[in-house]
């Protein structure tokens, strides 16, 4: 056998889509990095992040009484011989009408522990479906005037996208205008409004547009490849700059 070849990963080209103003117009280029989506989807861990979350969101309460939390059934039916009938000790045995239930399901908690970076895989995985299908927007600023859903509506006229499609879009804290004027049309446009940071693939899966604007997309960018934004990488005004004191590794004296 010849020696084992190690594994070279090979690096992935970014893919560059045209940036939107609200009026549907182009004004200018917004790069998708590859690392997040141009990768290969990886089917098993989106299917086994997405049963995870949907799991997690059972409340499992559920719950159904015993032959023992059953109200009644403390006497014996009837006498043991002597009947023809087969022998009975409680009316809330499970095989009665309105006894006990064998085996029945009582709470329980169904999360799944699931290791961040399967979680992240499974989100850059599901970017890179919607974006290599050619079903991500990128637009510049979410420009409202005020809550209005009509303009939202015209805005996603003009992006291309129909009724009767699924839209997720990703919002900035501050985006409130925004998140009021998308809300409205979560019935008859299938809209869902979601944060940047809520970001997650099941939510990617399941809308056929996801529509970024360029700060969310710095900012999921940011996250998913562990790069530090701007405001993190600069140093702080009020921390003193690093110098040199002249003190030894060793603690001794210089």
């Amino acid at each position: 056998m010849g020696a084992p070849t190690s594994k070279v990963r090979v690096p992935v080209e970014d893919r560059t889509v045209d940036r939107k103003a609200m009026n549907g117009t182009a004004s200018g280029k917004a790069t998708l990095s590859g690392e997040v989506f141009g990768i290969e989807p990886n089917v098993p861990v989106m299917h086994q992040v997405v049963v995870a979350q949907m799991a997690a969101a059972r409340a499992g309460t559920h719950s159904t009484k015993t032959r023992a939390e059953v109200r009644g059934g403390g006497a014996k039916p009837y006498r043991q011989k002597g009947t023809g009938r087969a022998r009975q000790g409680s009316i809330r045995a499970p095989h009665w009408r309105g006894g006990g239930i064998a085996h029945g399901p009582k709470p329980r908690d169904y999360s799944q522990k699931t290791p961040k970076k399967m979680v992240r895989l499974a989100l850059r995985s599901a970017l890179s479906d919607r974006a290599a299908e050619g079903k991500v927007v990128v637009v510049d600023v979410w420009s409202f005037d005020g809550p209005k859903t009509r303009v939202a509506r015209e805005a996603l006229d003009a992006l291309g996208i129909s009724a009767n499609e699924r839209v997720l879009v990703v919002l900035n804290r501050d985006d409130e205008t925004a998140w009021k004027s998308f809300r409205n049309l979560s019935g008859d446009r299938r809209v869902h409004c979601i944060l940047e940071g809520e970001l997650n693939a099941y939510e990617v899966l399941v809308a056929d547009w996801v529509v970024f604007s360029q700060s969310t997309l710095d900012l999921v960018t940011a996250r998913l490849t562990g790069a530090k934004s701007a405001a993190t990488a600069a140093p702080s005004a009020s921390e003193p700059a690093a110098t040199d004191s002249g003190d030894t590794d060793d603690g001794g004296e210089a």
